[in-house]
């Protein structure tokens, strides 16, 4: 799958990010909506993934304090390297500012993906909008 990555600011990309946020978040997870969106989008660079055709397949975030969140791929395009990319590439524009840390809250199922970027779990299980996380974090060496 040939997949075009775009970053950028919340008002660029939000058309385009927040239904997959919604779609992933509040539709199938469950999330509360008013969970879903905060203050930080507009804060924070946007990662956004798209197919050949031009569809967003997934979105990520990256806040000014190093914390990598709202990580969303479409259920179609999940196990496709999607995932990946955006990660890889808020975490390029994290060392990039002179970040030295990146930390995330990782859904407990997903915290053996973020594992093969390098992150590691720091402290106990914890619940987020009814969802177990763990905090994970990556050091740039």
């Amino acid at each position: 799958m040939k997949i075009s990555l775009t970053i950028g600011g919340w008002e660029s990309l939000k058309q385009e990010a927040q239904p997959v946020r919604y779609e992933v978040f509040v539709l199938e997870q469950n999330v509360p909506v008013e969970l879903e969106w905060d203050d930080m989008d507009s804060v924070s660079l946007h990662a956004l993934a798209r197919d050949e055709q031009g569809r967003a397949l997934g979105t990520g975030r990256l806040l000014p304090d190093g914390h990598i969140g709202r990580m969303a791929v479409k259920k179609a395009a999940r196990g496709t390297g999607v995932g990946g990319r955006i990660l890889e590439a808020l975490m390029q524009q994290a060392r990039e500012r002179g970040d030295k840390t990146v930390i995330l809250s990782a859904q407990t199922h997903a915290a053996p993906f973020y594992s093969r970027f390098g992150f590691v779990q720091e402290g106990e299980e914890f619940m987020e909008a009814g969802i177990p996380h763990i905090q994970m974090r990556h050091d740039f060496s």
